[in-house]
């Protein structure tokens, strides 16, 4: 090897393809899904990777900046996202997968590979999306150059993934506002490989499913669970993730699970055995109440008669982050019924009810039916006659801590108000987890009583400082609150459907 060989930065493979599947929803995720991004940005390949993912909360993003600071050399192959759904299809899984593989094969000779995943992906014709694109990209590598990944918090880790990577290193945070800085945690694992230190590993899956409205970091008991988990990365352990997994993929390996390198098997297998003692000990904290739809207005009116802060509704079962196609109208229906005032509702997609409003122009009254037509049981589309309020071309910037500054493009959106509510209407779905989802079509949520936002837990990154209060809400929708309502026959036997230990899985 020559001198100038000996000092070549190390040449890293990027890359990422993020898809978090609800195999119980009612729409596929396609190749034009991933071309749009829903949400975040669209398709890259090559140098424009770069610049779509710089200042973005996204694990490319961390790892870049990390990167650059050691002085690597990083060759972008491909980066998309889809807004969670159902399966992706066959197309889009072999198209995206084919590119990003031969950008690898182009880019050799490499010093590793870092892809940007998400963990719960299933396809039309596989169960387990990343482990078969991990084992493409292995496959091409051979056995001994690095190959690392880093995942969601809501991944559901099968050992496929776990043989075929070095590492996999998860998001600390529900809302993830770690996921740039979970990019960066992995630039500084691949940093040790790199360096020539090899880790053994250890694997735990949890035997019950957590329904993701109570997976929150934020409260109990994640958030002791997630606060130790630095204290037991040691000089020994190198790397601890705890997922707590998407519970809506009927596929085997559905669920928590748990993960730990470190320089012995011993000490692989001891932290990753603390951590899912510590979660099996605390499972009947994965908990929280939940309220029908009137009830939560009702609530919530109750409560907003003593208050100038919002109270936010959660619209959880209708979740776009969780495979919801963001359209039911229960919260709706619940807002007219209890005689709301000074309620948002939002995002709501219907391109073609957008398009009615640009078409009758601002200020214009139009009656039209809204929304609900994704055939969810106990949903219907909701008519009567709404006040155009704004338009919008549906481009702007969330700039709040989950999106972290994503260019969203919503495309024609609007305003539509009836009775003192305001419906926020979009022709793509995004989940409703920032501020500027509703401010963009002329909603000020600081001004509002109550808000309702279709998501789970995201939106309480940038909606928790201005609430007064959040509830969660059970309006029907594609994504149950609970697991143990959903028609489960590939999961494993012994796993529990919920926390709750006397909800058994009877699909095995």
């Amino acid at each position: 090897m020559t001198d100038r060989e000996d000092v070549r930065p190390p040449r890293i493979a990027v890359g990422g393809f993020m898809h978090e599947t609800n195999t119980f929803a009612p729409s596929k995720a396609g190749l034009a899904a991933f071309e749009h991004g829903g949400g975040w940005p669209t398709m890259v390949e090559g140098a424009a990777v770069f610049e779509a993912l710089r200042g973005v909360n996204m694990g490319l993003c961390g790892f870049m900046a990390e990167a650059e600071r050691c002085g690597w050399s990083l060759v972008p192959t491909l980066w998309t996202a889809a807004s969670p759904s159902a399966h992706v299809t066959e197309e889009a899984f072999e198209t995206i997968a084919e590119t990003i593989v031969a950008g690898i094969k182009a880019a050799l000779p490499v010093d590793a590979v870092y892809l940007d995943l998400h963990g719960a992906m299933v396809t039309e014709h596989l169960d387990d999306g990343e482990g078969e694109l991990l084992s493409r990209v292995r496959a091409v590598l051979g056995p001994d150059i690095p190959l690392v990944a880093s995942l969601d918090l809501h991944g559901n880790v099968t050992p496929q993934m776990v043989e075929t990577a070095d590492a996999l290193i998860a998001y600390r945070t529900y809302p993830h506002v770690d996921m740039a800085e979970t990019g960066r945690r992995t630039a500084v694992h691949l940093a040790r490989l790199l360096k020539g230190e090899r880790h053994e590993k250890a694997f735990r899956q949890i035997p019950f499913l957590i329904p993701i409205a109570w997976q929150s970091t934020d409260m109990e008991p994640n958030a002791s669970i997630y606060g130790g988990l630095p204290g037991i990365e040691t000089a020994d352990v190198a790397s601890v993730s705890f997922l707590c997994g998407f519970p809506a993929a009927d596929i085997p390996d559905c669920g928590p699970s748990v993960l730990a390198y470190a320089s012995t098997r011993q000490a692989a297998e001891s932290a990753a055995q603390r951590i899912a003692s510590q979660v099996e000990a605390k499972r009947s904290a994965f908990a929280g109440t939940s309220f029908e739809p009137l009830e939560a207005v009702r609530e919530a009116m109750r409560i907003a008669k003593d208050t100038k802060r919002p109270v936010v509704i959660a619209d959880t079962q209708d979740n776009p982050g969780a495979g919801g196609d963001s359209n039911t109208t229960g919260m709706l229906r619940a807002l007219m019924e209890a005689g709301a005032s000074r309620a948002a509702i939002g995002v709501l997609c219907d391109p073609a009810a957008a398009k009615a409003a640009h078409e009758a122009g601002l200020g214009a009254r139009l009656t039209l039916s809204l929304g609900g037509t994704s055939g969810v049981p106990g949903d219907a589309p909701f008519s009567g006659t709404f006040d155009v309020t704004a338009l919008s071309d549906g481009a702007f910037v969330a700039p709040g801590p989950f999106y972290g500054g994503a260019r969203m493009m919503l495309g024609p959106s609007a305003c539509l108000s009836i009775s003192g509510v305001s419906v926020v209407v979009a022709s793509a779905k995004a989940q409703a987890a920032d501020r500027e989802m509703f401010r963009f079509v002329g909603v000020e949520p600081e001004a509002q009583a109550i808000l309702v936002v279709k998501s789970s837990v995201h939106f309480r990154a940038d909606f928790a400082p201005i609430a007064e209060t959040i509830l969660t809400a059970t309006a029907p929708g594609p994504m149950p609150l609970s697991p143990a309502s959903l028609p489960f026959t590939k999961l494993r036997p012994g796993v529990a459907l919920t926390p709750d230990a006397s909800v058994a899985n009877a699909a095995g």
